[in-house]
């Protein structure tokens, strides 16, 4: 019997142990798999050599393709046609960047409970009951209804799974060896995905929520005084003055219901900053060659790998280089031989929130036009690894989805979501982005510029523009409902149809100027117009800071270059500080510091309102005046399940200014009646004493650049993945906009004439592959605020570049 025993254990003992080498447990791959010298991470180290030529057959090719691949590893793909332009695309992202595009399209359609288990269930319910889906399948109808842009997603699919299907266990990403999964096959709705997610970054914000609170809290008086309508401080997009050479659209006539809610007669997480960017371009008049110079840094999420893609497109009638989205066909940011182009937020109120009045606990009917009407409804069947598959009925209105009927614990990103409430947002319509940029990519002058804009819908962009025939231009361009003023600035009654939109603003109505006598166009996330602008795109954009400096060097510059520009790019002066710095500083209390708060004070008082990575007044300013606009709105605006806002940036400044007595600087959870001085000097000393604690005694630790701990993460946070800690200068408030992970993500100086030269870098490499050396050889040449040349290669062997291997696609 003991023999048996003992057998049994010898048998089953390595089986135990197998199975539990081989099984992924929690966060931790398996370990068998994830070590074999054959199949394992080993197989992803990169051999530091690159083989200089290359052929391949892939018999989906219509003729052969030429690849080179320049020092950066930037693939310049020369091909015949269309369909093998587009083809060769999605095979070379996908070789550096397949994992990347698994991620993102799995992320946007809430389907991460399958690969990390039930831990994601929150994050894929919003992704769903937020109709990305719903809106990608929307967006592709588009995409393959038109022939050009269907060539394009099915080709670009049709190469990604070339490669797909090239892979062996050995050489999968080390990412799908970590978390323990396979890649799929890619289908065109992951290319709509991807630019649903883009829209989801953009224009995903909502403050509806918010502002409905406080409306029902301090009445409308005090929302008009304090969330107004356009700023005291502007400088926007479309300069001031500019005549509209339209004849505007009749406005829709508001509810009754809202009339009197905003004249008074009823009582009744805010966005981030940061999801921005900037764009600028100057005609030939103030440049040293003559010919315009085109620039653009967009701010988003830094991650390794990058958001972008660098790729030059050669066929016939296109030759375009700039930057493309893993997993979307051709190029989003970029230039070609007669034009450049480059995009900022535009930040349109798009997204509306709609109070729905269900007829009973089934939700299978709703009262609209003085009538019921029934809901439809979609059932998200959510696999989770390792349990059951879920699935989750969502209930759909004419508005959109009915997105939360009961709040999620604990999961932030429904904070700004109420209950019971329909979700009618842009991402949702049919449409065709793709389209837009197959004709810039191949656009010649500004002309061609307005009939690509014309294809857009979302998430609208100030697409900004250059010719060689020195033209100017730019567009706060996307298709925007028309509404009456301030619609979707509360939540709207779902019951009455004068709460719908009401069609469309015609894209001929949307704000652009061309060739402005001032000699340039600019963007920075700010007002799109002045309040002449006759139809309701937003009540409220971005602070005007960056802006107002881009502006104002602009207006200065006389024979730019590309260098003047590219050091613009990384300008680091607070406007901000400019204005509010010599008001606060003389109510500090001097004698009422001590020595570590004088020394501050003495070196923020001499401070050049630079925002360098050396600099400790920036640290001491930037917590400062973050904690005065806390004393003066906290006490009012944060109440326990009362989700608030507090007012911006631009009317703080106002009343410190302008209303130093205002009520609102008393805090009213005293006794004492504070003084703009009382909430001034406090600020200053927590300031002080929180720096100190953290970081020790005043000096080089308390540096800006310490501080804000700028660095470029791995897009899934998986240590050891992501940059080390970049020494740099910049703020959210200044030109070069970086906080801790969210920046200029590509930089990027077009200068346009008989042969363009283009300049350019984002933070990360070309490959995905950690164990590659570009997956992130830009990096250093990013924080020192340097660009690369660009090669605009006329040919697979133009000498002007500098090529390192090259790759032939044959058919056969």
């Amino acid at each position: 019997m003991m023999n048996k025993i003992k057998a049994l254990i010898c048998i089953v003992i390595p089986i135990l142990l197998a199975y539990a080498l081989n099984t992924k447990f929690g966060d931790t791959p398996p370990i068998l798999k994830f070590l074999n010298p054959f199949t394992g991470f080993w197989q992803n180290a990169e051999n530091t050599s690159v083989k200089a030529r290359k052929s391949l057959v892939l018999k989906e090719t219509i003729a052969n393709v030429d690849i080179a691949f320049d020092d950066r590893m930037i693939p310049h793909i020369f091909a015949q046609n269309d369909h093998d332009v587009y083809y060769a695309q999605g095979y070379v992202t996908a070789k550096h960047r397949l994992w990347q595009m698994d991620f993102q399209t799995r992320y946007a359609a809430g389907r991460l409970s399958e690969v990390v288990g039930k831990k994601a269930i929150e994050v894929d319910r919003y992704q769903r009951r937020m109709g990305m889906v719903y809106g990608a399948e929307k967006s592709l109808e588009g995409m393959m209804a038109d022939p050009k842009s269907k060539e394009m997603i099915l080709a670009y699919t049709a190469g990604i799974n070339a490669y797909i299907h090239s892979l062996s266990a050995a050489k999968l990403p080390i990412e799908y060896k970590i978390l323990d999964f396979k890649p799929e096959d890619w289908t065109p709705i992951k290319c709509a995905l991807l630019l649903k997610q883009m829209s989801a970054v953009l224009a995903m914000g909502s403050d509806e929520f918010y502002m409905t609170n406080i409306r029902k809290k301090f009445g409308t008086e005090v929302v008009k005084d304090l969330f107004p309508d356009y700023p005291f401080k502007e400088d926007p997009i479309i300069p001031v003055g500019t005549k509209w050479d339209f004849q505007p659209l009749p406005i829709p006539t508001p509810p009754a219901s809202f009339t009197e809610i905003m004249t008074g007669s009823v009582k009744t997480k805010q966005k981030e900053e940061g999801i921005g960017s900037n764009n600028w371009a100057l005609s030939g008049s103030k440049t040293l060659s003559g010919s315009p110079i085109l620039s653009n840094d967009p701010h988003l999420d830094l991650t390794l790998p990058s958001i972008w893609y660098q790729i030059q497109l050669h066929a016939p009638g296109l030759n375009s280089y700039g930057v493309s989205l893993p997993g979307a066909p051709g190029i989003i940011i970029g230039f070609n031989q007669n034009i450049a182009w480059g995009v900022t937020n535009v930040a349109a109120d798009v997204l509306d929130f709609y109070q729905i009045k269900f007829k009973d606990n089934t939700h299978k009917s709703y009262w609209y036009n003085n009538q019921w009407k029934n809901t439809s409804t979609r059932l998200e069947k959510i696999e989770i690894r390792g349990g059951k598959t879920e699935t989750d009925t969502v209930f759909y209105t004419h508005h959109g989805p009915v997105v939360y009927l009961q709040k999620p614990k604990n999961y932030a990103r429904a904070g700004n979501v109420p209950i019971g409430n329909a979700l009618r947002w842009i991402a949702h319509e049919k449409s065709n982005e793709l389209k837009t940029f197959y004709l810039l990519n191949r656009g010649k002058n500004y002309d061609d510029y307005r009939k690509a804009l014309t294809y857009y819908t979302a998430p609208a962009q100030n697409f900004i523009f250059a010719s060689a025939n020195n033209d100017i231009a730019i567009t706060a361009n996307g298709k925007f409902p028309l509404k009456w003023k301030n619609q979707g600035k509360f939540i709207l009654d779902g019951t009455d149809p004068k709460s719908d939109w009401q069609g469309w603003i015609p894209a001929a109505h949307n704000p652009t100027v061309k060739n402005p006598p001032r000699g340039f166009v600019s963007s920075a996330n700010q007002s799109s117009t002045d309040p002449s602008y006759p139809y309701y795109i937003n009540w409220e954009f971005s602070p005007y800071e960056r802006g107002k400096r881009i502006n104002d060097r602009l207006t200065a510059m006389t024979k730019a270059t590309v260098d003047s520009i590219r050091t613009m790019q990384t300008d680091t002066y607070s406007i901000f500080a400019q204005n509010i710095l010599p008001a606060i500083l003389g109510l500090v209390d001097n004698s009422k510091l001590n020595a570590t708060q004088k020394e501050a004070l003495r070196i923020t008082s001499e401070w050049n309102k630079y925002y360098e990575a050396k600099s400790l007044a920036a640290s001491i300013f930037d917590l400062w005046t973050k904690r005065l606009q806390s004393n003066i709105w906290s006490d009012e605006f944060v109440v326990d399940s009362v989700p608030m806002r507090f007012p911006s940036r631009d009317r703080s400044l106002q009343l410190i200014l302008k209303e130093p007595n205002s009520k609102w600087v008393d805090n009213i959870n005293t006794p004492e009646k504070e003084t703009l001085s009382d909430l001034v000097n406090e600020a200053f000393k927590y300031s002080c004493d929180s720096l100190e604690r953290k970081y020790g005694a005043i000096g080089k630790k308390w540096e800006w650049a310490n501080v804000k701990h700028t660095n470029v993460p791995h897009l899934a946070k998986i240590p050891g993945f992501g940059s080390k800690t970049l020494m740099i200068g910049g703020g959210k408030m200044t030109i070069d906009a970086l906080s801790e992970s969210n920046g200029p993500s590509w930089r990027m100086v077009i200068e346009l004439g008989k042969n363009p030269k283009g300049h350019g870098v984002f933070p990360g490499g070309q490959s995905g592959n950690p164990g590659s050396r570009f997956y992130d050889d830009m990096i250093d040449t990013w924080a020192s605020g340097k660009l690369y040349d660009l090669y605009f290669m006329q040919s697979p062997n133009d000498p002007n570049a500098k090529i390192i291997s090259q790759l032939k696609i044959t058919k056969k």
